[in-house]
């Protein structure tokens, strides 16, 4: 498996780009936000890698960070979610605001992703919002550093009392903004959540 590539950037193309590293030129495909960071020609680039083997082709897929390949990773993990598809919706957003679309649920915003259609969108939800930590929630939801902090406490104590991950993150994405800084009552209002309190 090809992890990581550092070389010259040779070539942007419109999905892809080309990268010569030890004389090899090796063709990449990033999402779109990468295709405008990525410089000019000359420059010196660094990119995490997935290596997709398919009966007919190797494919590379190159991304900035290793949150956006692990993000992608998983996002392949999804039936009916391909290589192309995954990258699209790496395009359209970053790896904090798709994860946070899809522990919320929100089948509309990654419907809006070309090649996801609504069944596409519930199946993204249905599979990975159980493998989406809470405490990785966006900074919109969280609202500051300390509340980022609290929702962290609270998902690991809602774990402690029975709650997986997927459970947790969607009591924790039920908060009200307004909510109070005591964890005791983040915790009543989780509870709430569920019916328990």
């Amino acid at each position: 498996m090809i992890a990581l590539l550092r070389g010259i950037l040779v070539q942007i193309g419109a999905d892809h780009l080309v990268i010569e590293t030890g004389g090899v030129g090796f063709l990449v495909y990033v999402p779109r936000s990468l295709i405008r960071s990525a410089g000019a020609p000359g420059d010196t680039l660094l990119l995490y890698t997935t290596l997709i083997v398919r009966e007919d082709a190797l494919s590379l897929y190159g991304f900035s960070d290793l949150e956006q390949r692990e993000l992608f990773e998983r996002l392949l993990s999804v039936s009916g979610v391909g290589p192309r598809v995954a990258l699209s919706m790496l395009s359209g957003g970053t790896p904090a605001e798709i994860s946070h679309a899809i522990v919320q649920g929100d089948t509309t915003r990654l419907a809006r992703t070309p090649g996801v259609g609504k069944k596409t969108a519930e199946r993204l939800v249905l599979e990975l919002k159980g493998k989406l930590n809470a405490t990785g929630l966006p900074p919109e939801t969280a609202g500051s550093s300390t509340h980022l902090a609290l929702n962290r406490e609270l998902a690991d104590l809602l774990g402690s009392l029975g709650y997986s991950n997927a459970e947790a993150a969607a009591a924790i994405a039920a908060l009200p903004s307004d909510a109070p800084p005591e964890l005791e009552e983040r915790l009543r209002l989780a509870l709430r959540f569920f019916g328990s309190a």
